[in-house]
């Protein structure tokens, strides 16, 4: 996983993303020169299908194929890594065990109870895919709640949870702020960014971050964001 190595250099991540339900979308911005993108599976008009030929075109290029899934659900959490699919980030992880339930979704037993059966991982990341995937599949939980703030602590120390991911637009609605990108530091928001970012460094944690700007993202990077979305 050409991400995880990326974050082992401290070497920032540029992460786009993709809504469009087309392979020739996602082949085109797989050519742009992206170190991964992110199939939404969230707010984006895909389906499975959909996401499985996107799949197949990323994996055309060097740019590592990631998925935002709609839920924490690990039915659909297991399919679309079986899919090839090499990295989830879980929207609205609250709690420890909502951590500790995402995470064991990604894992094969006995670490955790994900199903066998990678259909297309096996052609994506070879004939040994079951010997590695537990530590090469990127696991991202989004912080991006009322309660999720409250229980920072407890979200970060999840066993095998590689990072986290801040939605901003939810973490504004979360404090009574109003939705959106690229907070100004004025705001409750930004704060609640900066203290996420601290929480995740001590922990040698991924740091990840939704951004309406290249400038914007920039200045993430130089905050210390390993991984931003433009």
């Amino acid at each position: 996983n050409k991400i995880k190595s990326m974050f082992r250099k401290g070497e920032p991540i540029i992460n786009g993303w993709l809504q469009i339900p087309s392979s020739f979308s996602a082949e085109v911005m797989a050519n742009q020169g992206w170190d991964s993108l992110t199939i939404d599976m969230q707010h984006g008009v895909i389906d499975y299908p959909n996401a499985l030929q996107m799949l197949q075109a990323i994996s055309t290029t060097q740019t590592t194929p990631l998925a935002r899934v709609n839920w924490n659900e690990p039915g659909q959490i297991m399919k679309i890594l079986d899919a090839g699919c090499y990295g989830i980030i879980c929207p609205m992880v609250s709690n420890r065990k909502e951590a500790e339930n995402f995470v064991n979704a990604c894992l094969y037993p006995p670490l955790g109870y994900r199903s066998f059966g990678p259909i297309r991982g096996l052609i994506y990341g070879g004939p040994d895919y079951a010997d590695f995937a537990d530590e090469e599949i990127l696991k991202l939980a989004m912080i991006e709640t009322s309660e999720a703030l409250k229980n920072l602590e407890d979200i970060m120390t999840t066993k095998k949870l590689d990072g986290i991911y801040i939605g901003p637009a939810d973490l504004s609605l979360a404090i009574g702020e109003d939705p959106g990108f690229d907070r100004p530091e004025d705001t409750l928001a930004y704060n609640e960014i900066l203290r996420i970012l601290e929480a995740a460094k001590k922990r040698n944690l991924l740091a990840g971050i939704h951004n309406g700007s290249v400038s914007y993202a920039k200045k993430m990077i130089s905050k210390g964001f390993d991984l931003v979305t433009i």
